[in-house]
């Protein structure tokens, strides 16, 4: 529930404005608060668990895309990182992946790029294009405008460096992606 500076609570009904500003109800909101997936950016989650945790809620919520972090993890976080090694072990794994087949459920991964391309916001456009992707997202200045409201959403979050983050991040406009 994000309770690494013990605000999980906060942080709880901040992510519920932010995606109510996106237009995803809070109904269709669901955080996990398990005692083996503690919010620390240096600590690793379970694969299996994470895996198991996620194909339920798939299953039980008919999904057919997940949008997940890449090895990468965009900034490095442990937390991001387990996700997608979570769901790289689904997919790949021989019984889940029939499981992930059976339900049409397909993961794409966003691309973790370097500290450089990450910082020039919309001049990475031509790069961005230029290399192989399976999907691209450009975000109109009206998108990317709704993106930073529901980036202000998380006050708890809003330290300095995520203000920079805000302003001259390509992920605020460029979002690369790959097939899992």
């Amino acid at each position: 529930p994000g309770n690494y500076y013990n605000q999980g609570e906060i942080r709880k009904k901040e992510l519920e404005q932010s995606c109510l500003l996106l237009g995803i109800p809070a109904a269709n909101v669901t955080v996990v608060d398990h005692r083996d997936f503690p919010d620390n950016p240096a600590l690793h989650w379970d694969t299996q668990l994470l895996a198991t945790f996620v194909l339920k809620h798939i299953e039980a919520n008919n999904i057919n895309l997940v949008v997940t972090f890449d090895v990468g993890g965009v900034s490095g976080h442990a937390n991001h990182t387990s996700l997608y090694h979570a769901l790289r072990y689904s997919v790949l794994g021989y019984k889940i992946f029939i499981f992930f087949l059976c339900l049409g459920c397909h993961v794409l991964t966003l691309e973790t790029v370097n500290l450089f391309r990450k910082y020039i916001s919309i001049l990475d456009i031509p790069i961005s294009c230029l290399l192989p992707r399976d999907a691209l997202f450009i975000l109109t200045e009206e998108e990317a405008e709704q993106a930073r409201r529901a980036m202000r959403c998380h006050r708890s979050q809003l330290l300095w460096f995520r203000r920079l983050y805000m302003l001259f991040s390509r992920y605020m406009v460029i979002n690369s992606l790959r097939l899992l």
